[in-house]
């Protein structure tokens, strides 16, 4: 709940805008106070009136009203909330944050405020995709604002793509982690999960079991602790997290990228079952089969994600948790993984067809550590998540 909990609600211009008055209703119903601000180009879209009257509050839209000045500074209002939320945020609007710019109301608040700051995109998928939007998303995650969305599917616009504000239920459930007063709050976390699928051609892939149950259940854990997750997936069966960011990638040069994006972070769980080699050259259409001839496929090795960030400089997470999927020798194999890939912890598991593991609901892990193996009882995988965000928690000291 978000009782005794102020809120200052941006909303920038786009068709998305409408949703805010969604926004702000839900935000209410959980307790908090609400304090709208509306740039010029999102009165176009929503009227201060409605805005007002489902907030209960004085709209501020003028930097230089006089009135409004004399009753509240602007310096004041960015600095009264516990949180400010810009939604929808536009490519620029967040052109702005990320050049410091301070020409109207919005924008003056961002760049004079101390408090946390959580934006959700939405705009047209070949505005999200530009370069220049990229850079400034950058900028913005180095700053350390928190960034939620931008979904993908049917826009206003008629096209389809990333772009789409996220629903409003996932920003008020962002919103609730983001001031709850868990042990990890103000961490951000980097968590990978699910398979990659490395391309033969276009319809045939080469994979790892993996449905993502462990990964999801892990950045959820860690969310549930208050710290702000990263989620680096591959096309995994398991829905997708919530009150997260979410990085949709599908071979392992793609996922390699998404992490190192992502950093720099606090810690960074890697859970994902990133294939070994993917085929060096790719066929960009169809392999026929012809009888009596099989394809000759030459592989090449894909990046080991886990020791480049553990073997990081100053952009190495304080923690860096593996994993190793085994079916022989399970502690001695983890153990030189650990080793040989150079990061903190390893939570190893048995991944034999006789365990049901791979795929399953329940695990049963070791933790490798300096300190040597310690078994945890086999369990849900929730409970394993649980369990690890809480081990992860203690050792930040948090």
């Amino acid at each position: 709940m978000l009782s005794g909990k102020r809120i200052l609600l941006i909303i920038s211009g786009g068709i998305a805008a409408y949703k805010a008055l969604e926004l702000i209703r839900r935000l209410r119903e959980r307790g908090a106070a609400v304090t709208p601000v509306l740039t010029s180009s999102a009165r176009e879209f929503v009227t201060p009136l409605s805005v007002s009257a489902l907030a209960g509050e004085k709209v501020y839209t003028d930097l230089f009203d006089l009135t409004d000045e004399a009753e509240m500074g602007h310096i004041q209002l960015s600095r009264v909330a516990d949180l400010v939320l810009v939604a929808p945020a536009t490519a620029d609007l967040m052109a702005k944050m990320a050049q410091g710019s301070a020409s109207d109301l919005a924008s003056t608040l961002l760049l004079a405020t101390d408090t946390p700051v959580m934006i959700a995109p939405a705009m047209n998928v070949r505005m999200w995709e530009h370069p220049a939007t990229q850079r400034n998303l950058d900028t913005l995650k180095r700053d350390g604002i928190t960034v939620i969305g931008p979904d993908e599917g049917d826009m206003a616009c008629g096209e389809y793509g990333r772009g789409r504000l996220v629903e409003v239920p996932q920003i008020v459930a962002a919103v609730e982690r983001a001031l709850a007063d868990g042990p990890l709050k103000g961490r951000r976390v980097l968590v990978t999960s699910g398979p990659t699928h490395e391309p033969i051609d276009p319809v045939r892939y080469i994979a790892n079991r993996s449905s993502g149950a462990q990964g999801t259940a892990i950045a959820e854990a860690l969310r549930d602790l208050g710290a702000e997750v990263v989620f680096v997936t591959g096309p995994a069966e398991k829905a997708r997290p919530t009150g997260v960011e979410v990085i949709e990638v599908e071979s392992a040069l793609e996922m390699r990228a998404a992490v190192l994006g992502a950093l720099p972070v606090a810690v960074g769980v890697f859970a994902a079952a990133v294939a070994d080699w993917r085929v060096a050259q790719a066929s960009g259409s169809k392999i026929k089969k012809q009888a009596g001839r099989l394809p000759v496929l030459e592989f090449a090795e894909n990046p080991d994600i886990l020791a480049e960030v553990s073997a990081l400089g100053d952009e190495r997470p304080g923690l860096v948790v593996g994993f190793a999927a085994e079916t022989d020798d399970v502690v001695a194999n983890a153990t030189a993984k650990r080793w040989r890939k150079g990061c903190d912890w390893i939570l190893a598991n048995d991944v034999s067809p006789a365990t049901g593991i791979m795929g399953g609901s329940e695990n049963a892990v070791v933790l490798i550590s300096e300190a040597g193996a310690e078994p945890w009882p086999r369990m849900d995988k929730r409970a394993v998540a649980e369990r690890l965000a809480a081990r992860i928690a203690e050792a930040l000291g948090a």
